[in-house]
């Protein structure tokens, strides 16, 4: 089939599935993110802790890319990674983020901006000891988002570092490790009819969350 502009002007979905009222949503946008996630989960949807992180450089320029939430409580969600790839880099020299979680099936989407801090090493460390060995062993071998020769090279120090560590701990390179965004502000997106969906956001103004409903 030949895409054509308007096949592509003519894709879109209306929205029916459920509403979003600001009587309804918790006064604490944690326990309301809880609760969708938690619908999520019921729903056996693919992979729902999977988000978008969008980061910036030092000049403003934006990136993003999928990674996994591995966990959120009142202080804000975390996630792992190499800090010597891009994202790690430009966190450094600008921490802030934005996270977007779509969960397509449920007609939801929820954004997330905020200050990011990276996770003290005792937590690091007990996730990394989580993963599976070739997980662990492919966080030492890659060196991520730097240019490799060829996946041949790649896949010769994975088959070595397997070998080197076969029954033995592996350590957590100092390079790895997690990441916390302390959120800022929370919107949950619920689709409704003719794209005039329900937008409900949490500001925290002096601590506290004010909740205020958007245009769609």
């Amino acid at each position: 089939m030949e895409l054509t502009k308007e096949m592509l002007q003519n894709l879109r979905q209306d929205y029916r599935a459920a509403e979003l009222t600001e009587k309804e949503v918790d006064k604490n946008p944690i326990k309301q993110f809880e609760k969708w996630f938690s619908d999520a989960l019921a729903a056996k949807l693919y992979e729902p802790n999977v988000m978008t992180l969008a980061t910036a450089d030092k000049t403003g320029r934006p990136n993003a890319r999928i990674v996994l939430l591995k966990g959120f409580d009142d202080q804000g969600f975390s996630f792992f990674t190499n800090y010597l790839s891009t994202k790690g880099k430009e966190l450094k020299k600008n921490p802030q983020a934005c996270l977007v979680f779509f969960w397509a099936e449920l007609e939801r989407q929820v954004r997330i901006e905020g200050k990011v801090d990276k996770l003290d090493k005792e937590t690091s460390e007990a996730y990394f000891h989580s993963r599976p060995q070739g997980s662990q062993i492919g966080a030492i071998a890659s060196p991520q988002s730097q240019v490799i020769s060829d996946r041949t090279d790649l896949e010769m120090k994975v088959e070595e570092l397997t070998s080197i560590y076969q029954d033995k701990i592996i350590p957590k390179p100092a390079h790895w490790g997690g990441y916390i965004v302390k959120p800022v502000s929370i919107e949950f997106w619920q689709g409704r009819s003719s794209r005039l969906h329900d937008r409900i956001k949490y500001d925290l103004v002096n601590g506290k969350w004010q909740i205020n409903r958007l245009a769609p």
